[in-house]
């Protein structure tokens, strides 16, 4: 009974973290303060990460960039 409701609940946890996953995508927003001559800061509002372009928004996540591989 106890193994039951452990996969119970891991499977409504596993539910829950992955219902809202196309709205956790990065959205990029302008920064004009931020900018430095042509290029254009963009500051993603989901997960934090800063980009510098001088066309347009970047197309994918970046805030794994710049973190070390173990």
């Amino acid at each position: 009974m106890l193994i039951f409701a452990f996969v119970i609940a891991i499977m409504v946890v596993a539910i829950y973290a992955h219902r809202n996953r196309d709205r956790r995508l990065c959205r990029w927003r302008t920064s004009r303060a931020g900018s430095k001559g042509a290029l254009i800061k963009y500051t993603c509002i989901t997960c934090g990460a800063e980009a510098f372009r001088a066309k347009g928004k970047p197309d994918r996540c970046l805030k794994t960039l710049n973190k070390p591989v173990l």
